[in-house]
């Protein structure tokens, strides 16, 4: 287990530290959000502001994910051969009387399996609780979620894909052709666990993308972990802006020392998606969850916990 005073996680995100002042992502009122050690530019377009705003964010607890090899994730800094234990979560919006899932998490099946199982890159996932059973707990069922928007296609963001085949999935077009290519092992893809998007309503993104056209749901296209990945950035009346990172840095550590895991497909995109994101916090006051990062997980309530 690695310790808090170790390479992966060098602080807890805090829920408030500087006021976001920014004229182009606001949401109806101002918040207050952490200032990070941030470089880099972002630009952004003006019909791109936040006029709306989610209702609510619940954190789902994906499962946990037991790799044998830190230094896979932070090539020269951290020791060889020693475990490292990765939270892994999903997310559930509520926005205008509809519910959106951001990733769907470590197969529920997976839970079925005493000490969980190997499924891509030598890592074990374990699950905990299941996707569905935490839906339950707020209330809903699989059926209701109706939109899906996706990070990348790892079996801890699409492992419940099956659960959601009925719904609109929103993935970068670049990621759906690798995901169903026939070079999607080297990607660290795990096609079975997909196979139902065949039949799903698929819409294709190129870059960015205003889902809703009021900035309350921002996709920010931030590939290299894989060659579609992207983050997403969620405007909450109260709680302000949230940056929810995927992968494009698993852990703070990663994201201030600019680590590139070996397993990523193009380290140059990656350090590029890197500034990107760290723009938009420092120039727009957001938070940024890491997704991967599990003392910062430990800090902020799950399901059926929300924020608003």
């Amino acid at each position: 287990m690695v310790t808090r005073r170790k390479f992966i996680n060098t602080g807890v995100l805090g829920v408030a530290a500087i006021a976001a002042t920014s004229t182009l992502f606001r949401c109806s009122k101002k918040v207050s959000a952490q200032n990070n050690s941030i470089i880099g530019d972002f630009a952004i377009t003006e019909n791109t502001k936040h006029s709306g705003t989610i209702d609510r964010l619940y954190a789902l607890n994906g499962g946990f994910a037991v790799a044998p090899d830190q230094s896979v994730y932070s090539p020269g800094k951290a020791k060889k051969g020693e475990q490292i234990i990765l939270s892994c979560n999903a997310y559930l919006i509520r926005r205008a009387g509809e519910w959106i899932m951001w990733d769907t998490g470590i197969e529920d099946e997976v839970a079925k399996v005493p000490g969980g199982r190997i499924i891509a890159h030598d890592i074990r996932g374990i699950v905990v609780r299941t996707i569905s059973s935490q839906l339950a707990d707020i209330g809903i069922a699989p059926a209701d979620v109706r939109t899906v928007i996706l990070s990348h296609a790892h079996f801890d963001h699409v492992g419940n894909a099956a659960l959601f085949r009925h719904a609109t999935w929103y993935i970068q077009r670049r990621e759906h052709k690798a995901m169903f290519s026939p070079d999607y092992e080297q990607y660290g893809y795990s096609p079975s666990l997909y196979e139902d998007l065949k039949q799903a309503k698929v819409k294709l993104m190129d870059g960015d993308r205003d889902i809703f056209g009021d900035g309350s749901v921002k996709v920010i296209s931030t590939p290299g972990h894989t060659p579609g990945h992207c983050s997403l950035l969620l405007c909450l009346a109260k709680t302000g802006l949230v940056l929810l990172s995927g992968d494009v840095a698993h852990f703070r550590f990663n994201m201030e020392h600019r680590c590139v895991p070996t397993m990523n497909s193009n380290p140059e995109e990656s350090r590029r998606s890197m500034e990107r994101v760290d723009a938009i916090i420092r120039n727009e006051g957001a938070q940024i969850w890491f997704n991967h990062d599990i003392v910062q997980t430990a800090t902020f309530p799950h399901a059926p916990a929300h924020f608003n």
